[in-house]
């Protein structure tokens, strides 16, 4: 399937379009407590959907129906089968349309985006800004249940947009590969105590995700703002293929968005990201400002 949708719509095309057949807005929240120090918990976000949500939107659980069962990291990508046939129930399916949102910060939109990337699936946009946009501007809300009608979902995995722990292993020293920590600074230093181990994938550079966006509005900034963020950190040389990881492969999908904004949609996702990497003792981590 071609792509035909832009990565990102705002909140004035979705009202515009909200009623519009075949297109399917999908809430992809799950809750993450992110301390100072220490580890995270996540819970997914259906009670707080089913409080509030977009009218006619449905809910998509990244931490059980679109997640691994047999993984022990959560929310690790499921296989095709699986993710097509929680697609399909939610009324995704060849030939419709999908604009996903969550009600915080926007990275678990973007991950459900990558996943429908991953599976293939091309015609999904972000709403910018989320739920708080949506209702900073006025936009109704609903507590009324969506019955979606099931849908066929086609997977066609494409294998370059994902990278698990031992392919990011095997090219640390590959020229043609950047990996990209998208954390905050300190977390890339080696400062918090968060995952098993502190520091940073050797050769990674830190590109922290939170710069994408507006601080007031938590809309994306503009896409040459974005374009020049992603150009002095050397993101956007055609020799290279960014690889972006984070904790555990949610905000590393910021990153992976934001470039297909400025057109580069070849960007590879560590899923399993530090989770995973700090949890295997003989895996190399840095600390410190530099990538080696």
């Amino acid at each position: 399937m071609g792509q035909t949708f832009p990565d990102t719509v705002s909140v004035d095309w979705l009202r515009e379009h909200l009623d519009d057949p075949g297109t399917v807005v999908v809430d992809s929240s799950t809750h993450l407590a992110l301390p100072k120090d220490g580890p995270y918990t996540v819970e997914p976000g259906r009670s707080t959907f089913d409080a509030e949500h977009i009218p006619g939107a449905v809910f998509a659980d990244l931490l059980t129906d679109f997640a691994d069962p047999g993984s022990a990291a959560a929310w690790t990508a499921p296989d095709s089968d699986r993710f097509a046939a929680a697609a399909g129930a939610l009324g995704i399916g060849d030939g419709f349309r999908v604009v996903v949102y969550d009600q915080h910060d926007g990275y678990w939109a973007t991950r459900f985006w990558w996943h429908l990337r991953l599976e293939g699936f091309d015609d999904v946009a972000v709403l910018d800004g989320g739920l708080p946009a949506w209702k900073a501007a006025g936009a109704p809300v609903t507590d009324a249940a969506s019955s979606p009608a099931p849908a066929t979902f086609t997977a066609r995995r494409r294998d370059d947009l994902i990278r698990s722990t031992q392919q990011v292993g095997d090219t640390l020293d590959d020229a043609g590969t950047v990996l990209v920590n998208v954390l905050d600074p300190a977390t890339y230093r080696g400062e918090t105590s968060t995952y098993a181990r502190p520091g940073h994938i050797p050769g990674s550079i830190n590109f922290p995700v939170a710069q994408l966006r507006d601080p007031d509005t938590g809309t994306l900034r503009p896409v040459e703002e974005l374009r020049a963020l992603f150009e002095a950190a050397g993101l956007l040389d055609p020799d290279v293929t960014p690889v972006t990881y984070c904790g555990g492969g949610i905000a590393a999908t910021g990153v992976a968005h934001a470039l297909a904004l400025v057109g580069r949609d070849d960007v590879a996702v560590y899923d399993g990201s530090l989770t995973e990497w700090t949890a295997d003792a003989s895996l190399p981590l840095v600390t410190g400002d530099t990538p080696r």
